[in-house]
C-alpha cells in the first residue's frame, strides 16, 4: 500500500508538466490565450472550492450546528490570511527592487496550490488505507482534477509575470507537496482524526480569495463585449468542469 501511495502521488505532481505544452507556443499565441487560462482557472478555483472542498469538509466532519460554524469559521480564516498575505506580499514588493514586475497573485496561487495539493496527498493516502479500488478511484479522480487546474495555474502564473521556465519550475515545486501529503497521511493516519478536515474549508477560503480578488478582476472588461462574454464563457467552463468530476 505504501508503495502505491507513493506512485499514485508522484504520478499526480507529474500533470504540473502539462504547462510545458504551452511553452511550444510563440509569445503572440500565448498572449492571447493567457486571459482566458486565467478565466479557466478563475472557474476551476470557484468550483473547486464550492464543489469540492467545502461539500467534503461538511460530509466528513458532519452537519451539525455548532461543527459548520467552526468550519465556515476556517473557510474564512483562509479568506483572511490570504488577504493579509498578500498586502504583505505587495508591501514587500513595494520596497524592493527584484523581481517588480512580478504580481502578489502568482505568489499566492503556489501556496494555495501547495496547500491544496497536499490535502490532496493526505486524502490519497487515507483512500488506499480504507481500501486498494477506493485509492486507485480517488487517485485518478484527483488527477483529471489537476490536469484543468495546473494548465490555469500555469497561464496566471506567466501573466503574473513569471517566465514561462521559471512558472513551470515554481508550478512543479507547489505540486510535488502531494508527495509531502501522501507520506504524512500515510504514517500519522490514525493519529490526524478529525483535524484534517479542517485543512479543506481553509484551502476552500484561498481559492475563493484568489479568484474573486486577483483572477476575476483580470478579465472583466478588459476589452470587447464580446472577449468579455468569451470568458465568461470559459470562467463557467471551469467550473462545470469540476462539477463534472465531482461526479465520476
Amino acid at each position: 500500500m505504501w508503495s502505491w501511495i507513493i506512485l499514485s502521488t508522484f504520478t499526480i505532481s507529474l500533470i504540473a508538466f502539462i504547462g510545458a505544452l504551452v511553452l511550444f507556443l510563440k509569445e503572440r499565441v500565448l498572449s492571447k490565450i493567457l486571459l482566458v487560462l486565467v478565466a479557466f482557472s478563475a472557474g476551476a478555483l470557484i468550483g473547486g472550492a464550492f464543489l469540492h472542498l467545502i461539500p467534503e469538509a461538511i460530509l466528513e466532519f458532519g452537519v451539525d450546528e455548532m461543527k459548520l460554524m467552526i468550519l465556515f469559521s476556517y473557510l474564512l480564516a483562509g479568506f483572511s490570511t490570504f488577504f493579509v498575505l498578500e498586502q504583505l506580499i505587495r508591501w514587500h514588493h513595494h520596497h524592493a527592487t527584484s523581481h517588480p514586475k512580478i504580481m502578489p497573485f502568482s505568489y499566492l496561487i503556489l501556496i494555495s496550490d501547495g496547500l491544496h495539493n497536499f490535502i490532496d496527498g493526505v486524502v490519497v493516502a487515507a483512500s488506499f488505507m480504507v481500501g486498494f479500488p477506493v485509492g486507485i478511484a480517488t487517485a485518478i479522480a484527483i488527477g483529471l482534477h489537476e490536469i484543468p487546474q495546473e494548465i490555469g495555474d500555469f497561464g496566471v502564473l506567466v501573466h503574473g509575470g513569471f517566465k514561462k521556465g521559471r512558472a513551470l519550475l515554481l508550478n512543479y515545486c507547489s505540486a510535488i507537496t502531494v508527495i509531502f501529503g501522501g507520506i504524512i497521511g500515510y504514517l500519522l493516519y490514525g493519529w490526524l482524526g478529525e483535524s484534517i478536515v479542517f485543512l479543506l474549508p481553509f484551502a476552500a477560503g484561498n481559492f475563493i480569495y484568489i479568484a474573486t480578488t486577483d483572477l476575476i478582476p483580470e478579465i472583466r472588461f478588459k476589452q470587447s463585449l464580446m472577449k468579455t462574454l468569451l470568458r465568461f464563457t470559459i470562467f463557467l467552463i471551469g467550473m462545470a468542469l469540476m462539477f463534472a468530476i465531482r461526479f465520476i
